[in-house]
């Protein structure tokens, strides 16, 4: 039988521990304010994410659309009707399915984006990224997300495009300038996220997800070959909660959304909940619309 000595087989030992791949360093748990501090002013407008930055956020997540002139705007759904006096100020021209890219930025900036959700906050305007980013840039983090890119394709609109110019016109890529304003983007559609892969890597670049198959390891192995982390709902992180470490081994950072104070859950509240996902199941990240619960520690 061939025997190593005592000496040698520290040496393989200390080889076979160097090849495997590192753990990722524990960090600062980080707070994405999910569409501004969305719980107590209307999502997406200047008001919502001024509180977020007042309640600590450490990222502010700007959901983008593009409007009919080539204008990146903050935007969660496709459409101007939920959030929006758009049927009010352009009547029927949509029939209740007033695409913003259907519109103009001045048309856009004509309408009222916040009196949908308290009357205190009439007036209030959909703000475009670049006015975002002027408002947050070196107080907080930008998360931006690509919204819906295929149905701009299928428009003729290259949204990605766009938000790479976007950026690198405010030189928001530039190592000096993400020290100060880090900056993360994130999109459900994976050729969104490859590209900015390329066209800006120095971004860190998240997949968001929605899908069990996705945090399956030899996915995760996949998914590192192109972002820098993954975002899956909660729902699924319960479910396969070994996907934290399997990412984390990855060099995959793993954030989960959205964690709501108003939300029906087996905690007693949500501070509680966030607690659970962030410091037992030890993910990096989570997107809540109530800023001021987050559990630092």
């Amino acid at each position: 039988m061939f025997t190593l000595s005592r000496s040698a087989a520290v040496i393989m030992l200390a080889l076979v521990v160097a090849a495997l791949p590192a753990p990722r360093a524990e960090g600062p748990k980080q707070l994405i304010a999910h569409r501004g501090a969305s719980a107590y002013a209307p999502e997406h407008t200047v008001a919502s994410y001024t509180l977020a930055m007042q309640q600590k956020a450490d990222f502010v997540e700007p959901d983008l659309a593009v409007t009919k002139d080539n204008v990146l705007i903050c935007l969660h759904d496709d459409t101007l009707d939920r959030t929006t006096n758009v049927a009010e100020v352009f009547g029927g021209r949509r029939g209740g399915n007033a695409l913003a890219n259907d519109f103009t930025i001045d048309e856009i900036k004509r309408l009222d984006a916040g009196k949908w959700f308290k009357p205190e906050f009439a007036g209030a305007r959909v703000p475009t990224f670049q006015e975002m980013i002027d408002l947050v840039r070196g107080k907080a983090g930008l998360y931006p997300e690509l919204k819906s890119p295929e149905l701009y394709k299928s428009r003729n609109v290259d949204q990605v495009k766009l938000f790479v110019d976007l950026v690198r016109k405010n030189g928001l890529e530039k190592p000096e300038s993400l020290r100060t304003t880090p900056v993360i983007i994130q999109s459900f559609d994976e050729t969104a996220i490859r590209r900015v892969a390329k066209e800006l890597p120095t971004i860190p670049r998240v997949l968001l997800t929605s899908n069990d198959a996705d945090v399956a390891t030899a996915r995760l192995r996949e998914v590192a070959t192109f972002a820098t982390g993954i975002a899956p709902e909660k729902a699924i992180l319960a479910r396969h909660p070994g996907m934290v470490a399997a990412a984390h081994n990855l060099r995959l950072t793993v954030t989960s959304w959205t964690f709501r104070a108003d939300d029906k859950t087996s905690f007693p509240t949500v501070r509680d909940e966030m607690a659970h996902y962030l410091y037992t199941l030890g993910i990096d990240a989570l997107f809540t619309n109530n800023p001021d619960q987050f559990p630092r520690r």
